[in-house]
């Protein structure tokens, strides 16, 4: 049986480049340690063997929560190489939203920091079926394994270790969506899905073994070393982009020399602002990836002039369900796309993946079983974008409703994922996202689409963004600090200025309401997706 196990690739980075550096992990005083492939790769085989010892067998599935590091990379791989499944939940979401969750999944044991056993334990009654632990850290009073007892007990390990046998359909991870745009679903994916992200993740952007990558966000990090990519993990909360201090970033930067980084258009906007003040540039890095949310021409343009002279930019394009789907490099943008952009036309998230097939249907809220059920629109009329390819998933674990509403068969039998954002293809057979669909307002008149709608008032000098949201045509805008009104003349002039120039353009003529926000609220995982249904309950 040939094994679709993605922690296969990790023992072929061993194999191939042993002693290059995988991980660089900074301790509390600044300094980095560091664990090569073939040490990661023993590493993980130890912590797999230890697991099966223990009676953890391949098909349960385990909970992990530890923080993100060499621990936690070494863990993930060990739980393929076992052929358990691993489940992944944002932290950020919230206590409640995590235990809905897990209870959904039904967790077989738990991989753990202390803090988490401790509520788990509390809990208990919730988790009935959990009964296999991991701990990273200091062990209590709960049992289980301890990572640090693995590690120590290496005499223990056979190295003739083999890695779990996979079919493509074993499941390898629950990935639960950041829950955004409304409740948090567990997305089913399978090893065969893991391999194929990032063999066209590196084809796309033609990423080497031997590069070096800053790893802002925990899933670049996991593909990093499936790329015999080294992964710098800098000093920063990955939950809080927004927040990270971006002279460490810049630090470690040019430290390690890195020719690559993916970060939220958050932290890339931190660290472009501090490199503008400072004076300070990352001078080898080539290759900038950004996602979560569209990112603006301004980040882009002034990300630019503080990465390698010969750099480029990537915004790459898809959902928790379906990624990678397009992507667009940033001097697409800067020289075509941003013009028609700012006009209303929506961001071009550019040409799709090789492996990816999309199609624009009529726009409709209902259910679609069958694809022939519903029209295809023609090039350059919005509608509802609908996808298929091998890192598509199939499916939204203990889900059917969800299933139902974003699942749709072909006469092929192929599977497609409705992916909820509306736009259209130009004549390159390029996507233009025009928001999400379940952020339109419809009136009797016409429908208001976010993106278009919202481009217009980002022209404003005061504003950094703004926002249609709830079921009228209402605006929120969010001006930068230096231009928030500070008193009712102020404030009705902002709105008297935004009104008039909703009324010069036929897309935002019908928006007669402004509401002025210090700061919109927005996604755990990115800190830039807009939450408009936070944002319209507000007054």
């Amino acid at each position: 049986m040939t094994s679709f196990n993605i922690a296969v690739r990790l023992a072929e980075m061993a194999q191939h480049y042993p002693e290059l550096p995988a991980i660089a992990e900074p301790n509390q005083h600044g300094l980095y340690k560091t664990i090569t492939f073939a040490e990661l790769d023993a590493d993980s085989n130890q912590i797999a063997e230890a697991l099966h010892r223990n009676g953890i067998q391949p098909g349960m599935k385990l909970a992990l929560f530890v923080r993100y590091g060499i621990d936690f990379i070494s863990l993930v791989f060990a739980l393929c190489k076992a052929g358990v499944t691993l489940i992944l939940i944002d932290p950020g979401m919230g206590i409640s939203r995590m235990l809905q969750c897990l209870a959904e999944v039904e967790p077989d044991g738990f991989v753990a920091i202390p803090p988490v056993h401790l509520a788990r334990l509390l809990l208990k009654h919730q988790f009935p079926k959990a009964k296999y632990h991991v701990t990273v850290g200091h062990r209590w009073c709960w049992g289980g394994l301890s990572l640090e007892t693995i590690r120590k007990n290496s005499n223990n390990f056979h190295h003739n270790f083999k890695i779990t046998e996979t079919s493509p359909d074993h499941l390898a991870a629950i990935i639960f969506t950041s829950g955004s745009t409304g409740s948090p679903k567990g997305v089913a994916f399978t090893h065969h899905i893991f391999d194929t992200q990032v063999e066209e993740i590196s084809k796309r952007y033609h990423i080497q073994p031997g590069e070096i990558d800053l790893a802002c966000f925990p899933f670049f990090g996991l593909f990093d070393a499936a790329m015999g990519v080294t992964a710098v993990i800098p000093d920063m909360n990955p939950t809080r982009p927004a927040q990270v201090n971006p002279a460490k970033i810049v630090e470690a930067a040019n430290y390690w020399k890195i020719t690559q980084s993916f970060a939220s258009p958050a932290l890339w906007n931190r660290v472009a602002d501090y490199c503008a003040k400072t004076g300070k540039r990352l001078e080898t890095l080539r290759r900038a990836v950004s996602a979560g949310a569209p990112v603006s021409a301004d980040i882009l343009e002034k990300l630019k002039r503080c990465i390698h002279p010969e750099g480029e930019i990537f915004t790459p394009y898809g959902a928790t369900e379906a990624l990678p789907t397009a992507s667009i490099a940033a001097s697409d943008v800067l020289n075509e796309t941003v013009t028609k952009t700012k006009q209303g036309a929506g961001v071009c998230v550019g040409t799709r993946f090789p492996t990816i097939s999309w199609k624009i249907i009529e726009i409709t809220d209902t259910p679609i079983a069958q694809l022939e059920h519903v029209q295809e629109l023609p090039v350059g009329q919005i509608g509802e974008l609908v996808v298929t390819g091998p890192q598509v998933t199939t499916h939204y674990v203990n889900h059917p409703k969800a299933n139902a509403a974003a699942k749709i068969v072909d006469t092929e039998n192929r599977l497609w994922h409705r992916m909820g954002d509306v736009g259209y293809l130009d004549e390159q057979d390029r996507f233009w996202f025009c928001g999400r669909k379940t952020h339109r307002v419809v009136t009797p008149e016409k429908t208001l689409f976010s993106i278009p709608c919202e481009a217009i008032f980002n022209q404003h000098p005061k504003i950094f963004r703004s926002a249609l949201a709830g079921t009228s045509p209402r605006i929120f805008v969010e001006p930068f600090p230096e231009f928030f009104p500070k008193n009712k003349t102020e404030k009705q002039k902002l709105i008297a200025e935004l009104l008039e120039l909703a009324q010069k353009n036929p897309l935002t003529q019908s928006i007669t309401e402004i509401r002025i926000m210090r700061r919109f609220p927005v996604d755990v995982r990115h800190n830039v997706k807009i939450n408009r249904e936070l944002l319209s309950s507000s007054r």
